[in-house]
Formats: structure tokens, sequence, C-alpha cells
């Protein structure tokens, strides 16, 4: 979902695009970015670790100098991603970020503990969407709409 995201901005062009893993973004990479597409899957009814983590390392050291970037978020769920996006929304509200989309939200319907630890594929209308998302927020990045 999040390299079809980057691949929509890449064709929609005039913005540097990262993709970074939860892990690796730091404060400096948030601060850097004039937007954020957060993708994340949702463990248990709520962000996945990794996520969060990132979300905690990085909440108040950018607190108060991102205000008004645009964001988008898009969920990978097994049963309704709602728990997630709960989250972020509570998180970017914080940070004062403008939702520029309504979210991405992919239900797998992995419940049992043989789905849930499976790859997953996600159909190709949903890469559709994240693909048109990527290409949403560069365009309205470039032409200063956001």
């Amino acid at each position: 979902m999040a390299q079809a995201a980057v691949d929509g901005a890449h064709e929609a062009g005039g913005v540097n695009v990262r993709l970074l893993e939860a892990e690796a973004a730091q404060p400096d990479d948030v601060l850097k970015a004039d937007g954020y597409i957060f993708c994340a899957p949702e463990n248990l009814a709520a962000l996945s670790g990794a996520m969060k983590e990132f979300f905690d390392r990085n909440y108040y050291p950018v607190l108060d100098r991102i205000n008004g970037r645009p964001f988008a978020a898009m969920i990978c769920a097994g049963s309704d991603g709602q728990g997630a996006l709960r989250q972020i929304t509570r998180i970017t509200t914080g940070w004062r970020l403008k939702q520029i989309a309504e979210p991405i939200i992919v239900i797998t319907h992995a419940q049992r503990p043989e789905a849930v630890l499976a790859p997953k594929t996600v159909a190709a209308a949903d890469v559709q969407r994240c693909t048109e998302l990527g290409a949403a927020m560069a365009s309205g990045l470039e032409l200063g709409v956001f």
C-alpha cells in the first residue's frame, strides 16, 4: 500500500518523495517533509507497535512545528481498522495536521491465527486507491493547494 502511494506520487511528479519505515523515521525527517501519508497495519484493534513507537518517539520533538501540514492515512486491518484510525486521528489532531483525503482502510478478513500470520495480497482496486492517494498528495503539494 505504501509503495503504491509512492508510485502514484512519482507518477504525478513535481515533489521529492521518501518512503521510510516507522523504525527509521526521526524527528528531523518529519520536520523536513511538507506532507505525510501514514500507512500502518492494525494489530489487535490498534496501530502496529512500530507505528505507535514512531508517533511516541516523534510526537513531542515536532509538536507545534508542523501545524497545518497535509496528511492522509492508509490502514490494513483484519476486521475494521477503526482502532488504528482513532489513534492516528488523535495524534494528527494533536499535531494540528490537515487531513486531505478520507482514510483508506483495506480489510483482509484475517481472523484466525493462520490467516493473520499468512502473507496478504492487496486487491488491485485497493492498490489503485493507494496510488491515487499518493498522486493527489503530490499534486496538491506541487500546486500549493495544501
